[in-house]
């Protein structure tokens, strides 16, 4: 993102710590966020807690079907383990997982 907004205008600097969440990104490194992990450190910088809570439970989400979804089934375990959607969602993420029949059977 940044190659894309260089030349905008005077770039500012995010009190951005700790590790990303963002495990959909096949090269993790230290102190890089992704767009949307930008946005919550924004959002709690300008003291709007709840849209940021709101906004990290959909990406916390997103993040983890991702990796369910692309079949790292191990992974998006561990990643559950430390999300807060594993109690924020929880009744969601039972529905989530739920077997469903499979309705491409030939008749």
């Amino acid at each position: 993102m940044v190659k894309h907004v260089k030349n905008w205008g005077r770039p500012v600097r995010l009190p951005m710590q700790g590790k990303s969440r963002f495990w959909l990104r096949s090269q993790q490194s230290d102190a890089h966020f992704s767009t949307i992990e930008a946005l919550l450190f924004l959002l709690q910088a300008l003291g709007l807690q709840q849209a940021r809570t709101e906004l990290q439970l959909q990406f916390e989400l997103h993040v983890y079907a991702g990796l369910r979804a692309r079949g790292r089934i191990d992974v998006a375990a561990e990643y559950l383990a430390t999300s807060p959607i594993r109690t924020a969602m929880a009744e969601y993420l039972l529905q989530l997982h739920a077997r469903r029949p499979n309705d491409n059977t030939p008749a």
